[in-house]
């Protein structure tokens, strides 16, 4: 029975794109929709820098999709339609191939990425690791949640084995992600649970309430393509 796969996709528009990306967050999900083998699907705006931020990033878009099998993400970003136009519009374009290792919480009251027991026994093995951490902030928390924003974004920026980041957001403000790929699970533990101030926002997020919805998960690198930033990583 075929396994599946979990991919996370970075668009950079080119140059005189800028309408044409805005548009897709509302044009793009009917047609992803009817993508054979594509059992879910968000698609992302981004900020500036590397965590959240309130300035956004006109020139930079994503998607993480969850896949039936490796055959079914094949074909998509092998040659369908819609990814065809990203691939025309854009000026690099790049994937990650994912296997989740551990996840809790919820996206819209599902959590896509609950087939990852049959990775969970490799979770101590050595290479890369991507984290993707997704909450729906409760309006009025809002602005305690984002006057923590800049420390966090700095202190991730300066982490240790961490190999890129970008703050993610389906809606402004208040539904955000953040999607980091590291070294190792060493180095992202290192930060996650050892740094001070992502303890303690952490700590505030739980006693303050800030999130009415959130999920963590964290995945095994399988591949990368194309390039984030100029670079090839990985």
């Amino acid at each position: 029975m075929p396994s599946p796969l979990t991919t996370l996709t970075l668009f950079g528009l080119a140059p005189g794109n800028v309408r044409w990306g805005l548009a897709q967050m509302g044009t793009s999900p009917p047609q992803l929709q009817r993508v054979p083998g594509l059992r879910f699907f968000k698609l992302f705006g981004s900020g500036k820098g590397q965590g959240f931020g309130l300035t956004p990033n006109f020139h930079r878009y994503g998607m993480m999709a969850v896949w039936e099998s490796e055959e079914a993400a094949a074909a998509f970003f092998g040659g369908h339609a819609l990814y065809q136009i990203y691939e025309r519009r854009c000026q690099e374009i790049w994937t990650a191939y994912l296997a989740p290792l551990r996840s809790h919480g919820l996206w819209d009251g599902v959590n896509p990425f609950e087939y990852q027991a049959e990775a969970m026994a490799k979770d101590s093995a050595d290479g890369p690791v991507a984290v993707l951490t997704r909450a729906s902030i409760r309006l009025l928390k809002a602005p305690r949640f984002w006057k923590f924003v800049p420390q966090t974004s700095t202190a991730l920026a300066e982490a240790s084995g961490l190999l890129a980041s970008i703050g993610l957001g389906e809606l402004p403000l208040v539904r955000q992600a953040t999607f980091s790929l590291w070294e190792s699970a060493e180095a992202m533990q290192q930060y996650a649970y050892r740094g001070p101030l992502h303890r303690e926002v952490i700590q505030r997020t739980r006693a303050e309430q800030w999130y009415k919805e959130e999920l963590f998960a964290r995945f095994r690198v399988l591949k990368t393509e194309g390039t984030w930033n100029g670079q090839r990583l990985l």
